[in-house]
């Protein structure tokens, strides 16, 4: 029975971790899997935006309605960043290159320091009613905190399909990962179209973070805690699946609740890497990718 309870609050919490990793790494999973920028300042981003929803919940606004309206300045900032990467990098044939990665690790560590510098090292949380409060059904217990975000990536990553796979400006998305040349044949500009996807890419950001602050205290350092994680995802997802980066996020989730539940906390860290290996050496396309 022990073995039981123990088993189903692992399946649960681990369903529940894996959706809001996916929250985390769904940016990436545009930038990266998609434009084919790697984008490692993305979980800085991240934490930068659960800090926005932490002044928020300061003013007693709830971090995830206060992230859908924040989602407005991140893209603008995601606007500005692209436009400088591309005229720094990708206009002069360097996209790709060990530079334009150590501009991203500059930026990631900026946002660090700044947001050091703003709010200190000390741990940020928001107060919202749901927390400390827990969903119960049978011998799973779930709490609120964990619950509530989770359900937030399900929708957010609905929608996100459903723009890239009904709408103009989302089809030339998916495009301009596969064929930039044929995309400019067509009269559409690769340029602004990678420039959206960025800035939504970096508008996602702070939702993720609003997610994460709700499941608990923030530092401005939290990001490197979540850099390989998101990677794995997009990487087992297959780089630009969305649907599977839902579906690789709980895998690693899953994976990472039971190494807790049944052999130790510090082993959980080093799951999503083990994963991030066998998949690079079993299946380097991904579960949902497709050779390119």
């Amino acid at each position: 029975m022990v073995f039981l309870d123990l088993a189903l609050n692992a399946l649960a919490s681990g369903i529940a971790l894996g959706c809001i990793y996916a929250l985390v790494a769904l940016g990436l999973a545009i930038t990266f899997g998609l434009l084919h920028i790697p984008n490692v300042a993305h979980p800085a981003l991240v934490i930068a935006g659960a800090y926005a929803a932490v002044l928020a919940n300061m003013r007693g606004i709830d971090p995830i309605l206060a992230a859908l309206v924040l989602t407005i300045p991140f893209y603008a900032v995601g606007l500005a960043f692209y436009e400088f990467y591309a005229r720094a990098f990708e206009r002069r044939g360097r996209g790709n290159t060990l530079q334009s990665l150590t501009l991203f690790f500059g930026v990631s560590l900026i946002v660090e320091i700044a947001l050091v510098v703003a709010f200190g090292t000390d741990l940020r949380s928001v107060s919202v009613p749901y927390v400390g409060r827990s969903f119960e059904l049978g011998l799973i217990v779930l709490p609120y905190r964990f619950l509530v975000p989770a359900l937030l990536a399900p929708a957010v990553i609905l929608a996100l399909w459903l723009y890239m796979t009904r709408t103009h400006s989302g089809l030339a998305m998916r495009a301009v990962a596969h064929d930039e040349r044929a995309l400019s044949i067509s009269g559409h500009d690769p340029v602004a179209i990678k420039r959206h996807a960025f800035g939504l890419a970096t508008a996602l950001a702070v939702l993720a973070g609003a997610a994460l602050v709700i499941v608990g205290p923030v530092d401005p350092f939290a990001g490197r805690v979540h850099l390989g994680r998101v990677f794995a995802v997009v990487v087992l997802a297959g780089l630009g699946s969305i649907p599977g980066t839902l579906a690789a996020a709980i895998i690693i989730g899953v994976a990472e609740a039971f190494v807790t539940a049944f052999l130790s906390p510090s082993w959980a860290p080093g799951v999503a890497f083990a994963i991030l290996l066998g998949t690079l050496a079993l299946r380097p396309n991904g579960i949902f990718g497709t050779a390119r």
